[in-house]
């Protein structure tokens, strides 16, 4: 009997044409254009990567080289933005990432993405809430004691989040107008980095582009070595090819953001077409931002000398143009607060999914029946949030956001060929090229850039999935939809219904 149960629990999937079906329920509203989603997509792929992980990642990893990091990450998350593309304009949900396992590979790995999904929107909020707090300090003059890295409790943190999930809640046409004008403003802000950094980039800044690998700093233990090294028994180092690799790893989180906008596919009004659009176009755009300012940054100041808390506006401080370090800091406020309103929303909206389809109570995941949002999953995620922002710092956070993105991409790259192969007839308004290979490729780039994150990342990247599991087999299994829904008979199975 426990083996049935097991194997039933591992092997259902959900039926691509109801999941289809589920678009015409009206239970969210249907209010989002093309440009609500590249504004969303900008919105929240733009904001910590630049304004705070280029900086701590050059100082600590990769020393200039950290562009090369933002290039080797921009090429792994556009493989996997790819197979994103074909599954949400091929079956728009809020689900994501969640809903493409459940109609593939089976339940249960659902749920674990649906888990890791939670955890990486979550995180990154906590991430970007304490650097959105430490730019806020920088522009305002405010206490660091307060606002700071070296807050006891953060308390700017988690006044921005509780701000920001009033706003989620009132509506998603509310939370695209206010994303939309925030971006406008930290775009500006980029250029002019862009536009007036380059007059002030040295050679001796970028010399040596990529630093002599060296031993970490003392204290730093087997639990703080990339896995793979590890694994490998290599020798620990920082900076060199391994340390630009495992900064790549870890601003991987910076493009992590446009995964968001294929959970608005339920309220976007041409799914099949804009979904398309906003994933590809707000992820190029962004990478060549973030690309131009990781030079610039590590051109402006020598990486050695760079302010882990404002790193951009330090470096124009240092420069002598105060006034551009000023409206760094704003646009840096604005910025961030546009990747943790989308991020809030996509909480919701994964929340929404899994308690439609039992995996987590129903009352959790209900749209309100005025604003249209899932009110409870919004406001509980954002209690959470603001707990982890409060007391645990950016550097502890970042690297467990990249790990559960990283581990959700490699399921939906997976998902693409199972999905063609189980639905050859399904109408699929983008398609992957060369695929299965792509595909393939994309997961196997993730699982790498994986094995460059430390051991201690792993191992509490597994006390979470264990915890989801446990999660899963007490509640999940026995009340998903499916579960409560499926008459199994013996005809079907071909052995004896459980006793």
């Amino acid at each position: 009997m426990t083996f049935y149960c097991f194997r039933m629990g591992v092997t259902r999937t959900l039926n691509v044409d109801d999941v289809l079906k589920r678009q015409t329920s009206g239970e969210l509203k249907r209010r989002l254009r093309g440009r609500d989603l590249i504004g969303f997509g900008v919105g929240i792929i733009i904001g910590t990567g630049i304004f705070t992980l280029a900086g701590v990642e050059a100082k600590s990893h990769a020393g200039p080289a950290v562009t090369l990091s933002f290039v080797i990450g921009a090429v792994v998350a556009g493989l996997a933005a790819l197979c994103y593309a074909e599954l949400a304009s091929s079956v728009p949900t809020a689900g994501s990432a969640y809903t493409y396992a459940f109609a593939t590979l089976g339940e249960i790995f659902a749920w674990i993405i649906g888990w890791d999904l939670l955890l990486e929107f979550a995180l990154g909020a906590a991430v970007v809430s304490r650097g959105w707090s430490g730019y806020l300090a920088n522009l305002l003059g405010l206490p660091q004691s307060l606002f700071g890295e070296d807050a006891t409790v953060n308390i700017g943190a988690v006044l921005i989040i509780a701000l920001l999930t009033a706003v989620a809640v009132a509506g998603i046409k509310q939370s695209a107008l206010f994303t939309n004008a925030l971006v406008l403003v930290k775009v500006a802000v980029c250029v002019l980095i862009l536009v007036v950094g380059v007059f002030f980039i040295k050679g001796a800044n970028l010399t040596p582009f990529l630093p002599d690998a060296q031993p970490p700093a003392s204290g730093a233990g087997t639990l703080h070595q990339p896995v793979v090294q590890a694994a490998l028994g290599l020798q620990q180092s920082v900076f060199g090819i391994a340390g630009m690799v495992t900064a790549a790893a870890i601003v991987f989180f910076a493009y992590t953001g446009f995964e968001a906008l294929a959970n608005l596919g339920e309220e976007t009004r041409n799914p099949s077409k804009d979904l398309r659009v906003g994933i590809l176009g707000a992820l190029g755009i962004c990478a060549i931002l973030y690309i131009g300012v990781s030079l610039v940054l590590t051109g402006m100041v020598h990486y050695t000398d760079i302010d882990e808390g404002a790193p951009l506006a330090d470096a124009f401080n240092q420069v002598g143009q105060r006034w551009v370090g000023a409206l760094i800091s704003v646009g840096a406020v604005t910025g961030l607060t546009s990747v943790m309103m989308v991020e809030l929303v996509t909480i919701g909206r994964i929340g929404f999914a899994m308690g439609r389809d039992g995996l987590l109570p129903k009352k959790i995941g209900e749209a309100h029946p005025k604003w249209g949002t899932p009110h409870r999953m919004t406001i509980g995620g954002a209690v959470l949030i603001a707990l982890l922002a409060a007391f645990i710092p950016i550097s502890e956070l970042s690297d467990m956001v990249s790990i559960g993105a990283l581990s959700a991409m490699i399921i939906v790259a997976l998902a693409v060929p199972v999905l063609r192969r189980k639905r050859p007839d399904l109408k699929r308004p983008f398609r992957v090229p060369l695929s299965p290979a792509l595909p393939i490729v994309a997961a196997l780039a993730c699982l790498y850039l994986m094995l460059n994150l430390d051991v201690l990342t792993w191992i509490r990247f597994a006390v979470w999935l264990l915890l989801g599991l446990a999660i899963y087999f007490c509640y999940g299994r026995k009340h998903s939809r499916l579960a409560t829904e499926e008459k199994v008979t013996p005809k079907a199975t071909g052995e004896a219904p459980p006793t």
